[in-house]
């Protein structure tokens, strides 16, 4: 049966192509950061929902441009060229993946779902028929990816798009469809939701849309569409009643992005529990990789829940509102502890090693020592914690076997009037990251938030000698065969420290890393940190390596890797 004819049947020139190839997506990936760009501060003026931060436009912009880039690696790659020139396929995923791996803010997240479910049939095929199946695909599956869709924001210019085109058709007469069904759609949303009509104003991320498929149309026809009409700024008004945010604002105070690797049952999970921390949720990705959105007021708890979940990074914490500046200290007075009184702020560590205590003590953490066999109660914890003589404590346990003491440190010590924060390090490698971005001088949850983040993005693993015959996750190790422990778990039996570390470091690195840690003890074998450092350098050279002394009383080898 023949298709009916459309509205924008026409005969096709010879500008304009039939199919979406390889060139044609690293074209469009190209117009559409380019016409981001020169539209983002129009679409951040007119960002009234769901919170006027004026930065819709700013992170549709940036996300785009990480997709671009991930087109272009592709066709960079050593060998793309000739029968192993890059496909539609190649091109299209490469863009999808980019996107997620950068995904800024609700609408770039969206976005970048999107494209994702744009690639997964466009690898298939790249006519007229499968970009109106992607463009379907695509819309339904970045609905899917938010808790709480709302009418009237990108979700429905991307359905208006695809119902624009369903019937099918060439690629040049899909396209403009799609284009005209997202423009209509987009010019209806001030109707469709109440804040955007208040603010007289489009929705920003669907007005991005537009432009996203008006490169696209630009690329497959060759003629750029008309420019939309410029959107008048937003109400006052209507605009200042989405701007407060946080503690006695309207909305929750921050906004929590990242990366997260964890298998899809744990990311549902991972959806109920943080659609009640907040709101804005939404969860984009698959096949083991998602990037995750929230806006929330406990963000170190939207945090927690991702290491929870499996392997969060990349984690980005924007605070919506100012936080309040910290009191001033007038320069002829004494330090809060010599006057006897309470420190405005502390952190509490568990150590291994006396080097690593003395090294986190030096950058102002009370410690407590781990010895070998003998972990601190909570009883030693309350103690530290009361020794520190703060309001505020951040405690790092720093040891998964230690969360349970710490919780009853922390709930004793809360009973006292002390506030405390709990960050669930599992590793003295998180302990060192955290305490890295600590500083006494902002908000108290900014704090938290920062030094969570930092322990969440690091990956940690230990070695250690055996010292019986057992079974591990590994195979069976023998006494005194080396154990290379990745996040708990034995990874790796060796019978040379050195050579084990080297291949506990390449296995932790093939899922990328920017910084690595190493905390050598005084049992280690002589040179090992210098010769780590060379392997590390040598082989990833956009790697840097840092080397603490653990002393006595620690693993021979602890590794982070940021």
């Amino acid at each position: 049966m023949s298709r009916a004819p459309q509205p924008f049947d026409h005969a096709v020139r010879s500008d304009e192509r039939l199919v979406l190839d390889a060139e044609a997506v690293r074209a469009w990936s190209a117009r559409t950061a380019e016409a981001l760009g020169r539209e983002r501060a129009a679409i951040d003026a007119i960002n009234v929902f769901p919170v006027a931060d004026g930065d819709t436009g700013t992170n549709l912009y940036l996300t785009a441009g990480a997709a671009h880039r991930a087109v272009e690696a592709v066709f960079a790659a050593p060998g793309a060229t000739g029968d192993r020139a890059p496909d539609t396929a190649d091109a299209v995923r490469a863009m999808a993946h980019g996107a997620l791996l950068e995904a800024r803010g609700n609408s770039g997240t969206i976005l970048s779902q999107l494209l994702r479910g744009m690639a997964g049939v466009l690898a298939e095929g790249a006519d007229g028929d499968h970009l109106a199946r992607a463009l379907a695909t695509a819309a339904s599956s970045a609905r899917a990816a938010v808790a709480h869709p709302e009418e009237g924001t990108i979700l429905t210019v991307a359905a208006a798009a695809a119902t624009g085109c369903r019937d099918g058709g060439t690629l040049p007469d899909v396209a403009r469809r799609a284009y005209e069904g997202a423009r209509t759609a987009l010019e209806a949303t001030p109707g469709q939701l109440a804040v955007l009509g208040a603010a007289g104003v489009v929705d920003a991320g669907g007005q991005g849309l537009v432009a996203v498929l008006g490169a696209l149309l630009e690329t497959v026809t060759g003629t750029a569409p008309e420019a939309l009409p410029p959107s008048p700024a937003p109400a006052p008004s209507a605009a200042g009643t989405t701007e407060s945010c946080g503690p006695g604002g309207e909305g929750p105070g921050y906004e929590v992005l990242y990366l997260l690797e964890a298998e899809d049952a744990a990311v549902e999970l991972l959806k109920a529990r943080l659609d009640a921390l907040g709101d804005s949720l939404v969860v984009v990705g698959g096949d083991g990789l998602w990037n995750v959105h929230v806006h929330v007021d406990d963000a170190g708890a939207a945090v927690e829940a991702g290491i929870e979940a499996g392997r969060p990074h990349r984690i980005r914490v924007t605070h919506f509102a100012a936080a309040p500046a910290p009191e001033p200290h007038r320069a002829d007075e004494a330090p809060a502890h010599a006057r006897g009184e309470r420190a405005h702020r502390a952190v509490v560590a568990v150590l291994p090693g006396e080097g690593l205590a003395g090294l986190c003590a030096e950058a102002g953490a009370t410690t407590v020592q781990a010895r070998p066999g003998e972990p601190p109660a909570g009883d030693d914890l309350l103690a530290a914690v009361r020794r520190a003589h703060a309001r505020e404590v951040v405690l790092l346990p720093n040891d998964t076997d230690l969360r349970a003491a710490a919780a009853t440190a922390a709930e004793r010590a809360r009973a006292e009037g002390i506030r405390v924060a709990l960050i669930p390090t599992r590793a003295a490698v998180q302990g060192i990251a955290a305490l890295a971005v600590h500083e006494p001088d902002r908000s108290f949850d900014e704090d938290v938030v920062a030094m969570t983040a930092a322990a969440g993005a690091t990956r940690y693993a230990e070695l250690a000698v055996a010292e019986r015959q057992s079974f591990t996750s590994a195979g069976v190790c023998q006494a005194g065969d080396v154990l290379g422990l990745i996040e708990g778990d034995v990874a790796v039996i060796g019978q040379d420290l050195t050579d084990t570390a080297r291949t506990v470091l390449d296995r932790m690195l093939q899922a990328g890393g920017e910084l690595v840690t190493l905390v050598v003890a005084d049992s280690a074998p002589p040179g090992l940190a210098a010769t780590l450092e060379t392997h590390v350098r040598r082989g990833y050279l956009a790697v840097d390596t840092v080397t603490y002394h653990a002393g006595e009383g620690a693993p021979p080898l602890l590794i982070g890797v940021e």
